[in-house]
Order: C-alpha cells, then structure tokens, then sequence
C-alpha cells in the first residue's frame, strides 16, 4: 500500500507572549491514502487553511478547564479549512466531495467526520471563500451583527479591525441595512480600502490616533450605537463613553490582548450600567444552525457584486507559519488564507 510524503506544520512548545515563525517546524512525515478497515472517519487533501486569530489562544498553556481543540506541543496545529474527501467511512460524504471544517495543517488528514462542519454545495463562487466570507468568518460577522447588534437603520456602527476578515463584511451588512459606519485599522491603505472598496462611511488609522476617545467623538459626534468588538483594550475603553443609551457590544474577539502577558484593564465600564449598555461575548459555534439561511442571504450579495470580499493569499504549507504570525502585526491586507493545494 503506497505511503506519500505528507508535509505538516509542528508546534514545538507552548507559547508565552507574542509568536514567533520560529515556535512552529515544518517536517515531512508519511501517510497511507487508505482508510482502517471499519473506521468512520474520513479521509481528506487539504486545499485551503484559514489563518485566524484565535489559533493564538490554542498555542496557550492550558489554565483550568482544557479547550479540547488546544494544541498540544510537537503535534499538529488545526484551524478552519477547504478540503476535498478521498475516502470516508461516514454515509454523509463520498469521494470527490468538497468540505468545510476543523482540519490540520497538513496536506493530507485523517479527521473524524464530527470535525466536517458543512459539505460545500455552491462551487460557482471561489473555494477559498469558505475560509472566510462563506465560512467561519462569515457567519461570524452574520450572527453578531444581526442577531446581538439588533440593527436599526439609520444607527451608528462602530468596527475595530474593520479590514479583517470579519471586519470588512460587518460594515457592508451595516451598509446594507442602511447604517452610518466606521472603522478603525491599522495602516493608510486599510483605511483607503475601509473608504473606496467596503463603503464605510469613514474610518481612522488607530495608530495615528494620540486620542482614540477624540477620534471617536469626532466620526461619531452623536454616539455610537452599535460596536461590533474585535480588539478589546484600548479601543473598547475608548468606546464606551462614546456609546449611546441602549447600545449594543457584539464581542468577537480581542486581537490587542492575546500576545499580552498582564491584559490591559478597562476604566471605563462603568458606562456600561450608566447607558444600559449590552455586551455579550459570543462563539460562531453557537450559529452553525444558521449557516444555510446565511448562505441565502449571502450568495446573491457575492454574485451581483453587493458584497466583496478581500483575500491576502499565500501558496504553500511551508509559508503558513509567517502567515499566521503576520496577523498579529497586522502585515495582512484582508482575509489570510494558505494554499495547500489546488483542487
């Protein structure tokens, strides 16, 4: 039986602080392209790897309960990707299918199929898309903003890492639903693309900023009435005296902290009570039965050109550890994806 060359991307420790290309190896290990005799799992090539902010929190040394998805060191990293099925021993996919799901990174995975979130039905839009604006990303900014931001139109919309891969789509849902809309990001050209390409209404670079609650009141003179939170820190201390009564904080995550050893405190929570603000923290996990109404919503958007979407890619495994560690520098222009292989 024919063993191939199956190249993966090794953690070799925890990380403490900010990562580094170095705490990850590239090593070249060997695979049977054949299934157990029996197994239920299935048999994938991978295509497409997202990068994600979140994999940082997954090279932590576990504290208190563990997160069953943490890496642990010399094994494996895992994230969201584009697969197509080789073999399975679950009824539910076949040979030649294309999915979505948790996957290694690795060019050939053996998976058990509850990692296969959704098998990929529509292939007359980019398959990388579901790495981001079809995938996790996407429904991410879909349940946050419609289903905790409650949006009204009219209202004022504030996004913290607005050209992200989550970013970019929040502003133009907010724009469709007849929002104001601005966003924060970390370089001149990511304004630009916030302004010219996304149809914010505004945006600022924050590193430009010496006064981040003066850069708000200036954009948003009236308050703001939805924060769709990707940062934490110093933006969200900003922020909430700049809310309105009744404003609504869908927190997706908190890039600014992950790489901190001692997290930034937040002064100004106090507005939470004073305006009845709601923050709720969400997991995208929660909305997976909402996937195939997004995907109604969403398709037409992307095939009329209503929506864009903006892909920083990379080809090949070996350049997928500095693709990840660039997120945390902010070095990528939109969503980061790897090519692993083309279909």
């Amino acid at each position: 039986m024919a063993q191939l060359r199956n190249k993966q991307v090794i953690l070799k420790d925890y990380v403490s602080g900010f990562p580094k290309e170095s705490d990850m190896n590239i090593v070249d290990s060997t695979i049977t392209l054949k299934l157990p005799q029996g197994s239920n799992d299935v048999l994938l090539k991978n295509l497409y790897l997202s990068c994600d902010p979140f994999m940082r929190n997954l090279m932590n040394k576990p504290q208190g309960p563990p997160n069953p998805l943490s890496y642990t060191p010399q094994s494996v990293i895992a994230g969201f990707g584009v697969s197509k099925v080789l073999e399975s021993g679950d009824p539910n996919y076949k040979e030649c299918d294309l999915v979505w799901g948790f996957s290694k990174w690795e060019e050939y995975s053996l998976v058990p199929s509850t990692q296969i979130l959704f098998k990929i039905e529509h292939t007359d839009v980019p398959l990388s898309y579901y790495t981001g604006i079809l995938g996790m990303p996407g429904l991410t900014a879909y349940a946050g903003f419609f289903e905790l931001g409650s949006p009204k139109k009219g209202e004022n919309v504030f996004v913290s890492a607005a050209s992200g891969a989550v970013g970019q789509l929040v502003g133009q849902f907010a724009k469709l639903t007849g929002c104001y809309v601005v966003g924060s990001a970390g370089s001149k050209d990511k304004v630009n693309l916030l302004k010219n390409k996304f149809g914010f209404d505004g945006g600022f670079n924050y590193k430009e900023e010496p006064d981040l609650n003066a850069a708000l009141k200036r954009h948003f003179p009236e308050g703001i009435d939805i924060y769709f939170e990707n940062v934490g820190g110093k933006t969200l201390d900003a922020v909430l005296p700049n809310m309105r009564v009744h404003g609504r904080i869908p927190a997706c995550g908190m890039i600014s902290q992950y790489n901190l050893t001692q997290p930034e405190g937040v002064t100004n929570l106090a507005h939470v009570v004073y305006k009845r603000i709601r923050m709720e923290g969400f997991n995208t996990a929660d909305f997976y039965h909402l996937y195939p109404k997004f995907l109604d919503f969403i398709l037409p958007h992307i095939r009329e050109g209503k929506i864009v979407y903006v892909e920083d890619i990379v080809e090949g495994l070996e350049n997928g550890p500095a693709a990840l560690i660039g997120l945390y520098g902010g070095r990528n222009v939109g969503k980061q994806v790897v090519v692993v292989a083309h279909e």
